[in-house]
Formats: C-alpha cells, structure tokens, sequence
C-alpha cells in the first residue's frame, strides 16, 4: 500500500494529507441548516453536516492532494450516527480517487488487536463470505503494548495490502512526558523508532515499509534523528499549521529526493474560510478556501525542500 500512497504523492508533487476532523464550529450557517431542517437537532443531524462538509472538501482538494486522514474521535462523539459518516466519508474519498489514513490510534493484544486491525483494514469471515468494515488504507496505532499489539495489524496488512502509522514522537506538547524519557541513557521515542523498522522489515513494498511512524513536526530535530533511525518507514508528521508547524521544520522528515515523509493539516485547511487570510471565503466557501490553503501548503512544502 505505501507504493500506492507514494505513487500520488509524486503524481501530485504534494506530500500532504488532509485531515478531516470536523466540528459544528467549523461548518458554516448553510450547511448547518439544511443539515437540521432534514434530520433535526440530533446527532443524525449533526452527522449529516458533517458529512456535507467533508464532501465539498474532498471535492475541492482530490485532484490536488494524494490523501485525506479522518480522525474517528470527532465521529464517535455522535455515536452510532457518527461512525455512519466515518463510513460514508471513507468510502467517498476513496471513490474520488484518495488514500484514506484511518487516524484511528488503536492498540491492544491478541485477538483485540486483529478485531481492530480486521475492522479498519481487512475483512471479516461470515460464514465463507468476507465483509470489510471501515476499508481505510492506512490506520495509526499506539505501541505501547509492544509487538503483540502492532503485529496483529501488520498481519492483516500483508494479507490485505494496507498499511499503519506507528505514533514515535507525537506533535503534543506533553508528548515529552513519556516519550522523551530516557532509557539506558536514550530517549524512549529513538528506542520506539528502532522497534519500527524492525517490524517494517516483515512488511516492506519496495524502497519503504508498509509500517510507517507518526513524528510530530512540532520536534524537527528529533525529526531529524528518528529519520537516520527509520531509513524505510515512511513518516506522517501532524503539527503543521495550527500546531506550529512550518514548511522549514519539516525539511529532515524527508529523504533527499523529497520522499519518505507525508505532512498532515487539519483545522489549516477545512477551517481555511474562517481564517483572516482567506476572508474572500468567509461567506462558507468551504471548498474554495480549502482548496486555497492547501496549495499554499504545497508552496511552502516545496519552497523549503527544493
């Protein structure tokens, strides 16, 4: 699967990753009131505007960026309704063309972990037939339990060509309280890092791994080491924009042909028409300010690496 994510990310010349984590303050008047005036103030209605949001986003974006990575809590808030729309919104981007990161942040052993693991990337046996659940292409997943938690996933994503993103070194400032500490004189996340391309290796699709990692571009000179130590994990880095980051931080999450990383901005683009820089979309042009700022994203990722 990294092959396919690679293969848009050069057709596109951008290696960036939409994150579609909405919130009713993020959606516009418009939206809001046909949303409730066909399913009420309930969280179906609530669902249903999420859902309108996201698609005029995917629609403004999908020819210009490889990827999009919805983040479930913001679904599951609306319970059964919501997970409804992480469906529907998964499977129209993958419709128009997207690779789906399922920012889903699961981690558990045994046959948990597979539940999850066959739940978002494989499918599910009934009786002789298969069934998939969620069907995303990529799903981040917490190490913490150490192999029996991740193995399972690396499992089901050699069987079904899919792929994760192990979190390392996440992009939140109390990242540190954990992370950072040092074991045998090394910092956990470097120890994290190795355990990575170590599983990496059992699931490699040519030049890079299906096991990637998340690194926060919030820490890019930790960026730099955790590159060194994954030469064939492909990083997905949050934190760019409304977290902090920019363009010139992310430079060492790359290789030096421009690969090998792939940068998230959430709030940066699908509340683009809320922003000051973008005011000529005030009026609720979703999809023209998301649009907007994701080229200016791309701009400034291509000014920093080349």
């Amino acid at each position: 699967m990294i092959s396919k994510l690679i293969d848009k990310i050069v057709n596109t010349k951008a290696p960036i990753v939409v994150g579609l984590d909405p919130k009713l303050s993020f959606i516009p008047e418009r939206i809001l009131r046909e949303s409730f005036d066909e399913k009420g103030r309930t969280p179906a209605g609530a669902a249903e505007a999420f859902y309108r949001f996201n698609r005029e986003i995917i629609d403004s974006v999908c020819d210009i960026v490889p990827a999009v990575k919805p983040q479930i809590a913001m679904y599951e808030e609306l319970g059964i309704e919501g997970l409804i729309t992480f469906k529907k919104t998964v499977d129209y981007a993958k419709e128009k063309g997207l690779i789906v990161i399922g920012d889903i942040k699961r981690g558990d052993i045994g046959s948990t972990s597979e539940s999850y693991a066959v739940g978002h990337l494989g499918a599910a046996d009934i009786e002789g037939e298969s069934f998939s659940g969620f069907d995303e292409d990529f799903a981040t997943v917490n190490p913490y339990l150490g192999t029996d938690g991740v193995k399972p996933f690396i499992d089901v994503c050699n069987r079904h060509d899919k792929g994760i993103f192990v979190l390392v070194k996440t992009s939140n400032p109390s990242s540190g309280e954990f992370q950072d500490r040092l074991i045998d004189g090394r910092p956990l996340y470097e120890i994290v890092g190795e355990q990575v391309e170590k599983w990496g290796a059992s699931s490699m699709d040519g030049s890079y791994s299906n096991v990637g990692a998340v690194v926060g571009a919030t820490y890019p000179e930790m960026g730099k080491v955790l590159r060194d130590i994954m030469p064939h994990a492909y990083i997905l880095v949050p934190g760019y924009g409304a977290q902090g980051g920019r363009g010139k931080d992310l430079v060492g999450f790359f290789d030096r042909d421009g690969l090998g990383a792939i940068v998230n901005s959430s709030r940066g683009i699908i509340a683009a028409w809320k922003s000051e820089k973008y005011s000529q979309f005030a009026d609720g042009k979703v999809g023209d300010a998301a649009r907007a700022a994701a080229l200016d994203m791309k701009k400034d990722i291509e000014d920093a690496l080349f």
